[in-house]
């Protein structure tokens, strides 16, 4: 995935050719090419999945007969698994071409859903969400290395606030879009809905996508693999668990986990001295690919705990419904949507800097709008800060995306994005269990003071959100320190390691 595209030599007649240039053999410059859009679509699909299944547990547990903490499964599984087989990403895109990597992907997933679809118990459900997740760990750093290779500098930050969609918006709509299903059908829908959706997208993408780039054959190291699989997978999973009750277990899962994750850095280190490490941590001597890790965790931090918070005050201290829940949290993941293109166009003009310091004010003011919500707060309040969050969030993303890639030199391309792909599940899980904890503890506390119960629960995460403002201040100082735009594309920034992505691996 790491040499310059080429097209494919069976390419059939009239099909868009991916040049040298990044762009479609027509010569413009302004499209998106065609390999980068049925990716974006792909990705949008598989990872819509991540969070559609939040609204469905009470169903689950009624039809299935099972616990709440079972029913969370459904969805702490599907991150598990994506923490784990992320990090192998960056050696299997290196390996394959872009079709047998596409081809791969959405196939688990379509298996995956289509098992979930008619899941007898729910021993089946949950190891088919295992399976989804599986094909949805590969889409995304698919789609951000083949962006880096075949999108030029120049247009790269129209392009990247369109894939902003499949990567943000897609999470943030998965509740919403779930209220809706919901209200019409049973869980089962969820999945028989996304089925013939993610048929269409694969069969269309396997008609048209093109090789971008010439794979290279290299061993794996499985040491390294069950390292990265257990360090990431513990690390998650501990951290899910502490909004459970009891910190002594989460703690010592996610000690377990941290031991891991550095058993596998170490491991890496010796692989790079031989240039066959399974995640390449030399990304992260990068300090614009560093600066920009920073941002986008303490960024998705901020929206899962928000993701969290916000229905538990909406439908359990306010009293609406999952669909109304869904209804009012949708403008602001449209507004993200729709506005990614646009930060896409800024930032090609201006750089990142006037969008991320800007963007990072914003999550602040939004995070510290909702730290004075009540039980009276007026829900066009509520709707107006949650819209502000999700713009900022967009603000932000598009740009430290494509500073922090470009920052990278090419062969470096889908290593990065496979790191950025982890730390996204591990931010996810981190501000759900930091939120959840700050909430529960401080209204147990409240609880045992003697104040009554919904009040004690609102404190609670008027606490949470005060905690998630105060991280998100950092984001600011972070910003500051970010550059205008990445040293060069395709070179090495503050690197001694050589562009070696025009060179044939031995």
């Amino acid at each position: 995935m790491n040499s310059t595209p080429e097209a494919t030599p069976d390419r059939e007649p009239g099909r868009e050719a991916v040049t040298h240039e990044g762009v479609t053999a027509s010569g413009s410059g302004g499209r998106t090419p065609a390999v980068v859009r049925l990716l974006v679509l792909a990705t949008f699909v598989v990872i819509l999945n991540e969070t559609i299944m939040i609204n469905a547990i009470p169903r689950l547990m009624t039809d299935l007969s099972i616990t709440e903490q079972a029913a969370q499964w459904v969805s702490t599984a599907f991150m598990l698994t994506m923490a784990a087989v992320i990090p192998v990403t960056g050696w299997f895109l290196q390996r394959v071409t872009t079709r047998r990597a596409y081809a791969t992907a959405m196939g688990v997933f379509l298996a995956g859903t289509a098992l979930a679809t008619v899941a007898p118990v729910f021993e089946v459900l949950l190891f088919a969400r295992i399976v989804q997740a599986a094909g949805t760990a590969v889409m995304m750093p698919l789609l951000m290395t083949t962006l880096m290779t075949v999108v030029p500098e120049r247009d790269r930050g129209r392009v990247m606030g369109t894939v902003t969609m499949a990567i943000s918006v897609a999470p943030a709509l998965g509740p919403a879009v779930s209220g809706l299903i919901l209200q019409v059908g049973s869980w089962r829908l969820l999945f028989a809905a996304v089925l013939p959706i993610a048929a269409l997208v694969t069969w269309r993408g396997l008609a048209r996508l093109e090789n971008v780039g010439e794979p290279q054959l290299s061993a794996i190291d499985w040491f390294s693999v069950v390292a990265a699989a257990a360090g990431f997978g513990s690390l998650v999973y501990g951290l899910s668990r502490y909004g459970a009750g009891g910190a002594a277990m989460p703690t010592v899962i996610v000690a377990t986990g941290l031991a891991l994750i550095a058993v596998f850095a170490v491991r890496q280190l010796r692989l790079q001295r031989r240039d066959v490490p399974l995640l390449d941590l030399r990304v992260l001597r990068h300090p614009t690919y560093a600066l920009s890790l920073v941002l986008m965790s303490l960024g998705f931090l901020a929206m899962m705990g928000a993701m969290i918070l916000l229905p538990i005050y909406l439908q359990n201290l306010r009293g609406l419904s999952p669909l109304e829940t869904g209804l009012l949290m949708m403008p602001g993941g449209l507004a993200m949507g729709l506005l990614g293109p646009t930060i896409g166009r800024l930032y090609d003009r201006f750089g990142g800097r006037m969008l991320v310091i800007p963007g990072s004010v914003g999550i602040v003011v939004a995070l510290a709008g909702f730290t004075q919500i009540s039980k009276t707060m007026p829900y066009w309040q509520v709707l107006g800060m949650h819209t502000l969050l999700m713009v900022a969030l967009a603000t932000m993303f598009t740009p430290v995306f494509t500073l922090g890639l470009g920052a990278l030199p090419a062969h470096l391309y889908s290593h990065g994005s496979s790191m950025l792909g982890t730390l996204q599940q591990v931010a996810a899980a981190l501000g759900t269990a930091l939120v959840v904890t700050v909430m529960a503890r401080r209204a147990d506390s409240r609880i045992a003071g003697g104040v009554e119960e919904t009040l004690a629960q609102l404190d609670g995460m008027r606490l949470a959100f005060v905690v998630a403002a105060g991280l998100a201040v950092v984001m600011i100082a972070v910003a500051v320190l970010l550059p205008k735009r990445a040293a060069g594309t395709g070179h090495s920034e503050g690197s001694d390691a050589p562009d070696r992505s025009l060179e044939p691996v031995s």
